[in-house]
């Protein structure tokens, strides 16, 4: 069979398993195009997505398995711990680096068959939180491809479509179902696939897959920022081409600005938690000690400890205050509950 000529790549995150279930209950049989899909899910969870979807409508759904061909009327899902990448008329799975913290992600997906197949491609992006797809949908645009995002009135978690439907052009903006219906008309109008040989997308998506010539190469875009990679602690690159900041590391960790922010705060914690626990070992050393020199009889010793103890003891009090109660250390998409659960 010849390797589909149009495709469809779906993103979401948190309540994206509804909508995509909805949108594929409308594809009809006989469906022209191969559809991909990106859900995030944790790395250790056992998804069970493929048959979830076979179920819904009536396509064949599977996991990417390595390198594929890109099949019409079939679903490609994105197994834990891969994300989805095109690459000419194939589609394979890769543990390249993480992109605003999740693998699979859906600005890898998106940039790459906007990189592979231009005016093609229609984009649907489904619930989700933060802003993962941004950068994704508005290549998709750039090349002539379709952008689509389900109405965010409709979205469990409205965080994904909005934050498209507020930053970038795209052309439909409806219910998951009602994106279904409408597919294989828009699709019956789309051009031919056509590659990009634009410097930018060929680079970020050669990122994606861990291309020893981006990872070495001068091609790097933006320029270095001050800030660190949460994941692996080199430079992030800032990169402002689009509708919003992204950041990039020299081996491909990439995040828009609420991921990162996200990210930022994670770390924080964990920094807290280390230093309370110190702080905790500290006191308790402090005061065994004390203990040991009052059975001694040494009174100035045991002031000396029982006051290094109670510092310690004050210090750890005030962190245990932050960690409960974090205020502006809260990660409002830290928790985007469904996504492990709806998989198993």
């Amino acid at each position: 069979m010849a390797a589909a000529e149009r495709i469809v790549v779906v993103g979401g995150s948190a309540g994206g398993i509804e909508a995509l279930t909805a949108l594929v209950a409308e594809l009809p049989r006989g469906f022209e195009a191969a559809v991909l899909v990106a859900l995030h899910v944790p790395a250790d969870a056992t998804s069970r997505l493929p048959e979830i979807l076979s179920r819904a409508g009536s396509m064949r759904a599977e996991h990417v398995e390595d390198v594929q061909e890109l099949a019409p009327g079939r679903i490609f899902v994105a197994p834990p711990d891969r994300h989805l990448v095109v690459e000419d008329g194939r589609v394979k799975a890769t543990r390249g680096p993480r992109e605003n913290r999740h693998r699979p992600a859906v600005d890898p997906l998106f940039r790459s068959a906007a990189r592979w197949y231009g005016q093609a491609v229609v984009a649907v992006l489904l619930s989700g939180g933060l802003g993962d797809g941004i950068a994704g949908t508005q290549a998709v645009k750039e090349r002539g491809g379709v952008p689509m995002i389900q109405d965010p009135d409709e979205a469990l978690f409205p965080g994904m479509p909005a934050s498209v439907r507020d930053l970038v052009e795209h052309d439909h903006c409806l219910p998951a179902a009602e994106i279904g219906r409408l597919l294989p008309t828009i699709l019956g109008g789309n051009a031919p696939r056509s590659e990009a040989r634009d410097e930018g997308i060929v680079y970020e998506t050669d990122m994606a897959g861990l291309d020893t010539d981006a990872l070495e190469g001068d091609g790097r875009q933006g320029k270095p920022s001050a800030y660190g990679c949460p994941e692996c602690g080199g430079v992030l690159w800032e990169l402002d081409d689009g509708p919003s900041l992204r950041y990039r590391c020299r081996v491909g960790h990439a995040y828009v600005v609420e991921a990162l922010q996200e990210s930022q705060s994670a770390e924080i914690e964990r920094a807290l938690w280390s230093a309370l626990r110190a702080l905790e070992e500290k006191a308790g050393l402090a005061q065994r000690m004390a203990d040991r020199a009052r059975g001694r009889g040494h009174a100035d010793a045991e002031r000396l400890h029982r006051s290094r103890a109670a510092g310690a003891d004050r210090q750890a009090s005030v962190l245990r205050e932050l960690l409960l109660d974090p205020g502006p250390l809260d990660r409002p998409g830290a928790l985007e509950p469904g996504i492990a659960e709806a998989h198993e």
